[in-house]
């Protein structure tokens, strides 16, 4: 399995203005909207994103590794004892599914388009 790094850090928010404005004030960041519930940032050292939709946020931080090839990544983490808990799924900019290690922490893997 060739070597696999976290690309991007997905975070939970519950008000994602409130996010947007503590970020940009502290930090600097900068943001991209994608809807109402979705801001991607940047200007952090790494790229990002705010996920305020109740239905789906994560209820912790979320690293997303990238991969490319989705399908073997994904079976490769089946493999060792790996639980996919959201199947691939399109997302703007690519595809992506989340996984849980043996643990229990929630983890992506997303191929670019």
């Amino acid at each position: 399995m060739p070597t696999l790094k976290i690309v991007y850090l997905e975070l939970p928010a519950h008000d994602l203005a409130a996010s947007r404005t503590f970020y940009a004030n502290l930090f600097g960041w900068t943001f991209q909207e994608y809807g109402p519930t979705y801001a991607a940032f940047s200007e952090s050292g790494t790229e990002g994103g705010f996920n305020a939709d109740p239905a789906e946020r994560t209820k912790a931080p979320l690293p997303v590794i990238e991969s490319h090839n989705l399908e073997e990544t994904e079976q490769d983490i089946l493999k060792a004892g790996g639980k996919i808990t959201l199947p691939i799924f399109i997302f703007p900019g690519g595809r992506r599914f989340h996984f849980t290690d043996p643990a229990g922490n929630e983890l992506a893997v997303m191929q670019r388009e």
